[in-house]
């Protein structure tokens, strides 16, 4: 899969044009039209006036979004890039699933979700809005220093975690279509604990082999399609292997599968995907998994 399309989901403070500027290598990987979008919440303008929302106020807000995008779709013109640019007073995830309804990107951007545990207790993460809702990959964007340095080399060095479930073989497919962008992969899947039951070292050391075998093949696979790649097994508590293979190897983002099952059940008892996007100081490719439950189509809600 080619990315194409891209929606940049921005309320300025905390994706700024530099995190932008940092995803147009993706122009290597067939990107030709990017699409801007600010969503302005009503309630929080409200909240902040300490009165009821003006209508004056809302046409402030579009107009000062208005001029920073014609600000930054100028130089993506200069690029031989489409831009377009959307913004609105609403509720962010309905509106962003308006636009990718009418749109079709190929990967939204979004900033890191700035809701507290008390908000994501009972009406989980924008990001696990956006996955049991979508069907898009997200990239949650992360200044990862904390001076607020943008990595500018988003691709250069991705660690994709697998559990080798159908998921992963769809990230796999999107994976492949950043062969251009990609400067080296590493792969790796975690054992858990409860997996290596026998105290037998030879039991163990088979599962490990069978895990490497297992690496090395998708490795080669990618290999076929011009990507470096490289094999890590690693034992233990996925979500905390997962952070660390990332800091001993320097990754430039994670790559992580997320089904809907675990998109449902994270609200209660938390999922890695989403725990990663939520906590990691790494920036997070999360590729959503076939929809389980289909309903009929009556229009965003």
């Amino acid at each position: 899969m080619k990315i194409r399309k891209l929606l940049f989901v921005t309320k300025f403070e905390d994706l700024c044009y530099d995190a932008l500027k940092s995803l147009l290598a993706l122009r290597n990987a067939a990107l030709e039209h990017v699409v801007f979008l600010n969503v302005i919440e009503r309630d929080k303008v409200a909240m902040q006036r300490g009165s009821g929302y003006l209508k004056e106020e809302e046409v402030k807000l579009k107009e000062t979004a208005n001029i920073r995008f014609i600000d930054w779709a100028e130089n993506l013109f200069e690029m031989g890039l489409e831009v377009g640019a959307y913004m609105e007073v609403s509720t962010l995830i309905p509106e962003i699933l308006k636009v990718v309804k009418k749109e079709s990107p190929d990967l939204i951007v979004i900033g890191h979700s700035f809701k507290s545990p008390l908000e994501q207790l009972y009406a989980g993460s924008d990001v696990s809005e956006l996955i049991r809702r979508t069907e898009v990959p997200i990239l949650v964007f992360k200044h990862r220093m904390e001076d607020n340095i943008v990595p500018e080399k988003l691709f250069e060095r991705p660690l994709f975690a697998t559990n080798w479930s159908d998921t992963g073989k769809k990230s796999v497919d999107y994976i492949k279509g950043l062969k251009n962008v990609i400067g080296e992969i590493h792969i790796m899947h975690v054992v858990k604990d409860s997996t290596l039951k026998s105290p037998d070292t030879h039991e163990v050391q088979k599962v490990r082999k069978v895990e490497r075998k297992r690496l090395n093949d998708l490795c080669d696979e990618l290999e076929a399609e011009g990507i470096t790649a490289r094999p890590h097994v690693y034992v233990g508590d996925p979500q905390k292997e997962i952070e660390k293979a990332a800091k001993e190897y320097q990754a430039s983002m994670i790559i992580l599968g997320s089904s809907e099952k675990a998109a449902i059940l994270e609200r209660w008892i938390g999922s890695i995907s989403k725990n990663i996007a939520d906590k990691s100081i790494f920036p997070c490719l999360l590729i959503p998994g076939e929809k389980i439950f289909k309903k009929p189509s009556t229009g965003v809600a």
